[in-house]
């Protein structure tokens, strides 16, 4: 039987703002990303947000971020290496933290937004993380995107890689995902979302902004948490995927 993980990235509140539908989408999901503080969250929410995963028995994943509250972690920045595995390593410190006292397990790493890219195209970075993953855990899995310019330094720091392609972005045709503002870069479809899911799961395959298919054979698909009704999509996608055969289960490695 085939099988994918579905993943959200969760725990986005901040204070008395929230953002998106946690509660609503957590039945529908194997594993979550939560926020760590730099982009988003604060420690009531991450506690709040470890709580409901855990009680869904999801696979609970920190989401570290650059320093850009007010950006949403969506702000390049060029932060001196030693500087990013630091903050990177603060911020799985503090969710390792808040799931220990609760009784959870942190069963992998996948970096938000700019830092996410980065780790993606800019070897400096890609180091600077999985020095700080392999500093915590060397066994922690670390999600990166399936195209990922760096695979060669991720692998050779020796760490678990679990691949990933998103299911409501758009994809360039080098497999890079179009930059946000831009046409088709935010895909909100439900019907176009879950057959992406299907292509994706099944064959391995995503079609590209220009009508190219892209082969990308991922181990998680990533459903944005903010997107617009993304619970009545997860659900969605998940119904399309059992009905097609295909088991929906944390990724290797990052089983709890």
């Amino acid at each position: 039987m085939p099988a994918i993980d579905l993943n959200g990235d969760l725990g986005e509140s901040y204070g008395l703002w929230r953002l998106g539908e946690d509660a609503e989408l957590l039945p529908a999901l194997s594993s979550v990303n939560l926020a760590c503080g730099f982009h988003a969250s604060d420690p009531t929410t991450m506690r709040a947000a470890v709580v409901a995963a855990d009680g869904h028995r999801l696979a609970i994943g920190a989401h570290p971020s650059f320093p850009d509250l007010r950006g949403f972690g969506r702000t390049p920045m060029a932060l001196p290496p030693p500087v990013v595995r630091d903050d990177v390593l603060y911020q799985l410190g503090a969710l390792h933290a808040i799931c220990r006292a609760e009784g959870a397990t942190l069963r992998h790493v996948k970096p938000h937004g700019a830092l996410y890219h980065a780790v993606a195209g800019d070897a400096d970075v890609a180091a600077a993380v999985a020095e700080a993953v392999a500093a915590f855990d060397p066994g922690l899995p670390l999600v990166v995107p399936a195209h990922a310019a760096t695979l060669g330094v991720l692998e050779d720091a020796g760490l678990l890689l679990v691949f990933e392609a998103f299911l409501d972005r758009g994809y360039q045709p080098d497999g890079r995902l179009l930059p946000r503002g831009r046409p088709g870069a935010v895909l909100e479809d439900a019907g176009e979302i879950v057959e992406r899911a299907l292509s994706l799961a099944v064959d391995g395959v995503v079609r590209a902004v220009d009508g190219e298919t892209l082969e990308l054979r991922p181990d998680t698909l990533c459903l944005h948490g903010d997107g617009l009704r993304s619970a009545r999509v997860a659900r969605a996608v998940r119904d399309a995927l059992e009905r097609a055969g295909v088991q929906v289960r944390p990724a290797a490695g990052a089983l709890p």
